[in-house]
């Protein structure tokens, strides 16, 4: 059997589950994803979501309303008939009435161990915490901000050096099978939840601008979980004196390493900054206007010896 469902999501994390759950043979009686946002060098065109570009090109019905709670969107929502909603990454908060708008209910895809990292940026922080591991896990929605039951749950590791990009993309495909795996017990009706632990509640709020920029003079640990939370987007970033003026450098991949010195300083020829205590190496970085490079090729391009500061 196939489930009728409702399917709310935007980026393209949320675009892997939306394709398995097509592929899985459910019906997809609509999808509501964030509404078209500015794109091209000139920002004049409308560009759609991830998932609205998906849901096009698969003949699904695309709704990108700005709220939904106002009754005609709600009204809307439960016309469809739908056996259940599932949401990831969406974007917007789901009222009572839209929680409670399909036969079976609203599930999310969440990408942390609840009821660490609830809210915006789970993937993100995990890393940027120094957390080793994460995972992905599909709850039934309630009001509050992911404090909805867990019904399914997949850990995953996260390695010394992992970016937030590979962590994104290893824990998207995982969210996309469990996702799969609970509308199929859903469907028999065997899909239990077990209710969040009240202890160890965190909160991953979105990242700030004031967070990129790195400072040099925190532990190296530190350092280099900021740079890999932050990859590839929005990106850690320093701002050396390259050719007699500031540029802006951004750090999409470092290693822990060893040395000392005045934190920001240049240690060495393979780009490696003293940090307040230990080192990190830098691996890979990106110029204002440029290409990701490797840190090597970057060094002998920008002109920067040992001692000079990041």
């Amino acid at each position: 059997m196939a489930l009728r469902v409702i399917f709310m999501g935007t980026p393209e994390f949320s675009a892997a589950t939306l394709k398995a759950i097509v592929e899985a043979g459910h019906e997809v009686a609509a999808v509501y994803s964030q509404p078209p946002r500015p794109a091209g060098r000139r920002g004049l065109e409308l560009k759609g979501s991830p998932v609205h570009e998906l849901a096009e090109s698969l003949g699904i019905e695309v709704r990108t309303p700005v709220s939904l709670k106002g009754e005609a969107e709600q009204a809307a929502f439960r016309a469809l008939k739908a056996d259940a909603a599932v949401v990831v990454a969406y974007g917007l908060l789901l009222p009572k009435a839209i929680l409670a708008g399909t036969r079976l209910g609203a599930f999310n895809g969440h990408a942390s161990l609840l009821p660490r990292w609830r809210g915006a940026a789970p993937i993100q922080r995990a890393i940027m915490a120094g957390d080793r591991e994460t995972g992905m896990m599909v709850m039934r929605m309630d009001e509050g901000l992911d404090t909805g039951p867990v019904a399914l749950t997949e850990r995953v590791p996260i390695g010394a050096d992992m970016t937030a990009g590979e962590l994104h993309d290893a824990l998207c495909d995982v969210g996309a099978r469990l996702m799969v795996e609970a509308l199929g017990r859903l469907d028999v009706g065997d899909l239990p939840t077990v209710a969040q632990a009240d202890e160890g509640v965190t909160y991953a709020a979105k990242i700030s601008k004031d967070e990129t920029r790195i400072d040099w003079s925190r532990p190296a640990q530190e350092v280099h979980d900021r740079i890999r939370g932050l990859s590839p987007f929005p990106g850690a970033w320093c701002e050396p004196n390259i050719g007699g003026k500031p540029e802006r450098l951004k750090l999409l991949r470092s290693t822990l390493s060893e040395g000392a010195g005045v934190p920001g300083a240049i240690l060495d020829d393979r780009l490696t900054i003293a940090c307040g205590s230990g080192a990190v190496r830098l691996v890979t970085v990106q110029r204002a206007g440029g290409k990701p490079m490797e840190a090597e090729v970057f060094l002998r391009g920008a002109g920067l010896r040992k001692g000079d500061l990041l």
